[in-house]
């Protein structure tokens, strides 16, 4: 059992480090305050390959494992959580839906252009009525000839103004539950097809997030990603490994409330000593640290399992239960040790108490992740 990293991850880790601290801290207030999506950072990740990590060499990919891929996300969330999110919803939803899903003849056509950043891609399961209930999705597509026609829309969905491509889940039998929902790839450039509302939101501000509009959206009998009335099915799969990436965000944003409040304690004094100095400040850090600790080795056995081939749902919903949850607790604890200053713009910490709700909520609420941990136990007896 080896719990290090490889001198190839710690380079990795260190690079987008080194990337992060220096091109997008620097800007991280100003496009929160402005929500301006960070269209050339992005660019600059894809020209890094971290928009293509999982990927294989032959599709565009830098070919690394879950292990790189939670460490590259772990990294940009530490900086801004924003950024990291960009990143995984296009990676871990809409690429890795159409690397799992689809033909040879769409990987060859999108991966490369996905990989390289030179598209954005999106992903679209959530609408206004059915969020953790999938099988409440409403949007339909209904073969005509050589098409599909797509009508309905979609929310939540990030990058939705910024995507080139978008995966789009639909119902095309209404007879069969899950087992009638499919997938199809739309262009953003299809007759039909634009974004919606962009959402106004307390976090995650630089992260795009609106609806997906079609309207008698047509497109091709090749558009269809996977088998038809298996989209649902495919999406479960591409969840599992989406969860490991919004553990690692989770992971991310505690390890940047944690650096920056450890640093503050250290420089901030109050009746005349460090604040350090005190043992409820001490208490909060070790606490702090702890948890970390303890969400990180569960982030990992998630990526390690991924990358061995073998199914995650269980480990993957423990992995983003207990990371979310315990970054939210790290982000309210940096809240109070940073004190007044810790309710200003001018400390990094009150953006990640805002950012960090979403990991709660996003791609399966706590709750949902309790409920698939709760089916494997039960399964498992």
């Amino acid at each position: 059992m080896d719990f290090s990293y490889t001198n190839e991850q710690q380079q990795l880790r260190r690079a987008v480090r080194e990337f992060a601290e220096a091109e997008i801290l620097p800007h991280v207030r100003e496009w929160d305050e402005h929500s301006t999506f960070p269209a050339a950072v992005i660019a600059k990740c894809g020209q890094m390959g971290l928009l293509g990590s999982i990927f294989p060499e032959e599709f565009g990919g830098a070919g690394y494992g879950y292990i790189e891929y939670a460490l590259v996300i772990e990294e940009l969330a530490r900086i801004d959580p924003s950024v990291a999110l960009i990143v995984a919803a296009h990676t871990s939803l809409c690429s890795n839906h159409l690397y799992l899903a689809g033909t040879e003849e769409q990987k060859q056509k999108y991966l490369p252009k996905l990989a390289s950043g030179e598209w954005l891609g999106s992903w679209s399961l959530t609408e206004p009525e059915a969020g953790s209930d999938a099988a409440g999705t409403k949007t339909t597509a209904v073969r005509d000839g050589d098409s599909w026609i797509l009508n309905g829309t979609k929310t939540f969905t990030t990058n939705a103004h910024y995507a080139q491509v978008c995966v789009v889940m639909a119902v095309t039998d209404k007879t069969r539950d899950h087992h009638g929902i499919s997938a199809f790839l739309v262009e953003a450039d299809a007759p039909g097809f634009r974004p919606g509302k962009k959402e106004d939101k307390l976090g995650m501000r630089a992260s795009d997030t609106g609806e997906v509009i079609l309207t008698d959206c047509r497109v091709g009998a090749d558009a269809l990603l996977g088998t038809a009335g298996e989209g649902f099915v495919d999406a479960l799969r591409v969840l599992d490994g989406g969860r490991i990436s919004i553990a690692a965000l989770s992971l991310g944003i505690a390890q940047g409330a944690f650096d920056a409040s450890l640093k503050y304690s250290k420089q901030r004094k109050q009746f005349g000593r460090l604040i350090s100095d005190f043992q409820a400040i001490q208490f909060k850090l070790a606490d702090m640290a702890t948890e970390i600790a303890a969400a990180r080795l569960l982030v990992q056995r998630a990526a390690w399992l991924k990358d061995q081939g073998r199914s995650v749902n269980t480990e993957s919903a423990m992995a983003k239960l207990y990371a979310s949850e315990i970054a939210v607790k790290a982000a309210n604890e940096a809240v109070q040790i940073h004190g007044g200053y810790g309710f200003t713009k001018d400390y990094p910490v009150e953006k990640f108490y805002r950012d960090v709700k979403l990991m709660t909520i996003g791609e399966g609420t706590s709750e949902i992740q309790k409920l698939v941990i709760a089916r494997q136990l039960l399964k498992a007896q």
